[in-house]
């Protein structure tokens, strides 16, 4: 019960701008903590960004912080991550995450999620 399906990757030049979105259905998850984590080829998924239930608080990795925003509206069941100033080491398919509770822990990570997308495309050229 639940699915979330990732859309908006595509080929951006470095210094560009894309908004990626995740769209939850068969049940809400409104209530539940979202994030947005990303793996590039070789390395390992890591957490990108994260966003309580309500929307009221917000995290991110430091490598992305002044140029990332995660947001989330409720009543579509969607969450964004608008990437601004994107740098080719941004490259990597984007996955979209929620778990079962309101709030991530500090250091979110993988293996702490409880629901994933199948990952959208980021491709970030020189």
């Amino acid at each position: 019960q639940g699915q979330l399906v990732e859309s908006g990757g595509g080929l951006v030049q470095a210094g560009g701008s894309l908004r990626i979105s995740c769209a939850a259905s068969g049940r809400t998850f409104s209530m539940y903590a979202m994030g947005w984590f990303r793996q590039a080829p070789g390395k390992e998924r890591e957490f990108v960004a994260g966003i309580s239930w309500s929307g009221g608080s917000t995290t991110y990795t430091d490598s992305v912080k002044g140029r990332f925003t995660i947001s989330r509206d409720n009543a579509k069941n969607t969450v964004y991550l608008q990437m601004n100033s994107l740098k080719p080491e941004d490259t990597a398919v984007y996955y979209c995450a929620a778990v079962r509770s309101r709030w991530l822990t500090p250091d979110p990570t993988a293996a702490g999620m409880d629901y994933w997308g199948k990952g959208t495309l980021v491709t970030v050229s020189s």
